[in-house]
Order: C-alpha cells, then structure tokens, then sequence
C-alpha cells in the first residue's frame, strides 16, 4: 500500500478558508522577506534569470512549472528565492510548493503546521514514488501550480553526483499537460549556511546560480506513451534526462564559480 503520513502531519485543509490563507501570507513574507535579506547580504551571481521569471511571468495559468536543483544545505529553499521578485519569494499565490522530508520537517505538530504554511509537503523518503505527498503535487501542477524538487533526494554533503530519485518524472509523465521543466544548479550554498555545527548563516560569501533551458519533454513523452513503455521505464527515461543536464550544468556553475573567485 502506499504510505499514508499520520493525520496531525498532513494539515492541509481541503478547501484553505481565510484564516489559514491569512496565516500562510505571513508565513511567506516572514521567511521570504528574510531571505530576500539574506541574499543581498551575499555575493551572488544568477545567469540565466531570464529563463526562470519568463516561466514564472509568461505561462499559460494551467501551465505546469517544475524546478530542479541540487541540494547543498537545508537552506537553498527559501533562500534561492531570495533573489527574485517579492511576488515570486514571498508571495503566497505565486511561490512554489516543495516536497519536504518528513523526518526533517514535519517532527511535530508545531513544525508541521509552519511547514505546511510554507507550502511545503510532506514525503516519506523510501516509502516510492506512490505515497500522498506526490499525489498531491500532480494535483497542484495539474492546476498551474509551481513545484520545485530536490531530486537527489537529500542533501549532498559530497557535491558529488548522486543518482536522482524518480518522483520528478512521476510528476512529469502524469501531467495532464508537458510541463515547463527548468534545471538550475547552484556552487556556495553551503557556505551561506554550513553543514556543519554551529549552524550559522553567514553573510558575505559567494553564490553562483546557473539555469538551465527548459527540457524539451513533448517529444520524448509522445514517443514513450507510442511504443507503449511501462510507468517505470517512463520514469527513468524522465529522470536520466534531467540526470545528464545536471552533469552539464554542475560542471559549467563550478567554472562560473570559481572563475569568478579567481579575479
């Protein structure tokens, strides 16, 4: 059977009324305000920006969005965010929604709710591509919604190449519409906040952020769903494609980077 979270773990109501939309709005403006804060205090280079805010300002409202990146430390969201428009860091109708690990964020009812308001979902790591979070993400990207993913599934410690999770193209193949699917990869992150005790931001480092073009999945999903493929052998054709951008991607940040570093 897929994984079922418990009850007091999955606050979301079904029909959000006023006082929880209230209460998500400020949640959003806190932590987006904070780090739209944090952003301008670091030195951080984006390329690309123009691919994402065009996805973000542009798409048709049922369009699908999904963003991928790596994962350097448990602040690249929200603080990747930081640096585009309010709208889109701190506003509750416009900002992505996020799969969170449950062991991580959803540990007690307080921080359930907080992460909840912060459009974060729960999932289970292990429990598959067939669990109540990733339900529910197909949903929201069937009505237009934004969704970003960490596919490597946690963060990585190494910064090496890790073999992505499948959930990503789960979410893709049973879009109702091709998603718009766009790549980023990012270097420093992990010196904004460390991974490593005492966990303590620090203002001044070097970020670059590189996005990528978005995938071209209309053709590959025709050709699959013609020759028949099995759910999983879709799956995996999704996934490695966004495993070889990724390989591209992190070796052009990385010269970015440190090319930067060295002037």
């Amino acid at each position: 059977m897929p994984y079922e979270p418990p009850k007091w773990m999955w606050p979301f109501p079904p029909r959000p009324g006023r006082l929880w939309n209230a209460a998500s709005t400020v949640t959003f403006a806190a932590v987006g305000g904070l780090s739209k804060f944090m952003m301008k205090l670091t030195d951080v280079q984006v390329y690309n920006k123009a691919v994402l805010t065009d996805a973000l300002e542009k798409r048709h409202p049922l369009q699908p969005l999904i963003t991928v990146s790596n994962h350097a430390c448990c602040m690249d969201d929200p603080l990747l965010w930081g640096v585009l428009k309010w709208r889109y860091a701190a506003g509750r109708k416009h900002t992505r929604w996020i799969l969170a690990a449950d062991d991580i964020c959803f540990t007690s009812r307080l921080y359930a709710l907080f992460f909840s308001l912060g459009q974060c979902v729960p999932v289970h790591r292990g429990a598959g591509v067939y669990q109540r979070g990733v339900d529910f993400m197909v949903e929201k990207l069937n009505k237009g919604s934004w969704v970003h993913m960490f596919p490597e599934g946690k963060v990585n410690m190494t910064q090496e190449m890790m073999r992505l999770k499948w959930g990503v193209g789960r979410m893709i193949e049973e879009c109702h519409q091709t998603p718009i699917v766009i790549p980023i990869w990012h270097v420093g992150m992990d010196s904004v906040l460390p991974n490593t005790k005492p966990y303590i931001p620090r203002p001044g480092k070097r970020v670059t952020v590189l996005v990528g073009q978005p995938f071209q999945f209309h053709e590959i999903l025709t050709q699959l769903r013609k020759d028949k493929k099995s759910a999983m052998e879709k799956r995996k054709v999704l996934t490695d494609q966004i495993q070889e951008q990724f390989a591209r991607l992190k070796a052009q940040t990385e010269a970015l980077h440190y090319q930067t570093a060295d002037r």
